[in-house]
């Protein structure tokens, strides 16, 4: 069965078979036998070609690692576990930030102790500048699901008058040309901080404010699926969202 995930990714990135084989030193005709004929490379070769991609190896090759393999790789993405999003350092936050040269993500409620650091706004829109994407998702504070959250917080239409809060504080960074603010409508499991391929993922617990719930520090390893499913999650998050002033 041809494997129709690698050709797609040649494609859309637009990379010939010609150019694959020379970047990872194999023959073309190898190369056309993964397409044509599903062959799995040697693991040297799958790590070689996810890398030059910039794919995960498990996704252009889901049956060539073991189970027993992705849970070593997926294991070995978490860098460490917060116990509270308090008790995170301050400067953790800024490096996760200030390392990214692609991609910057932030999808939360309210968010508002971010917001709030008018060190970490200003370092958004100079990231922004240099090239970066930076993208923020706030909660709907007009949406049903903000109000369960704030009900579930006893906290009621505070958590509407956060993401406000939040809205007034981000005003410096609306109409920077690399920067996107959307609002969203779904329940939050999560929420996801993102630095390229380091995450911290704030997992949301019923009555309990956001501040002190566990947080996971994840660094994407090629063959994991940590940070692929939570990459996954933020992006139906953000094509479901409506950009602000829209």
């Amino acid at each position: 069965m041809a494997n129709e995930r690698l050709r797609a990714a040649l494609l859309e990135l637009g990379v010939s078979i010609a150019d694959l084989a020379t970047a990872i030193e194999v023959d073309p005709k190898t190369v056309e036998r993964w397409i044509t004929k599903g062959r799995a490379p040697y693991r040297k070769h799958r790590y070689a070609v996810a890398t030059h991609l910039g794919m995960d190896e498990s996704y252009l090759w889901p049956e060539a690692l073991t189970r027993e393999q992705v849970a070593s790789a997926s294991e070995s993405e978490i860098v460490t576990v917060y116990p509270h999003r308090w008790a995170i350092p301050r400067d953790a936050w800024g490096r996760l930030f200030a390392q990214a040269n692609n991609d910057i993500g932030v999808l939360v409620y309210s968010g508002l102790f971010l917001a709030d650091d008018a060190g970490i706004v200003q370092m958004f829109g100079e990231k922004a500048g240099a090239g970066v994407r930076v993208r923020i998702l706030l909660g709907d504070p007009d949406s049903p699901e903000v109000a369960q959250r704030g009900a579930d917080e006893g906290i009621d239409d505070g958590m509407a008058a956060r993401i406000r809060n939040a809205l007034v504080l981000y005003r410096p960074l609306l109409g920077l040309a690399g920067v996107e603010i959307r609002l969203h409508r779904t329940v939050l499991y999560n929420s996801i901080y993102r630095g390229d391929d380091q995450f911290l993922v704030n997992t949301h617990a019923y009555g309990t404010p956001a501040g002190n719930a566990p947080v996971l520090h994840l660094r994407k390893v090629l063959g994991g699926g940590m940070v692929a499913t939570y990459t996954e999650s933020f992006e139906r998050v953000w094509d479901q969202a409506t950009p602000v002033g829209s």
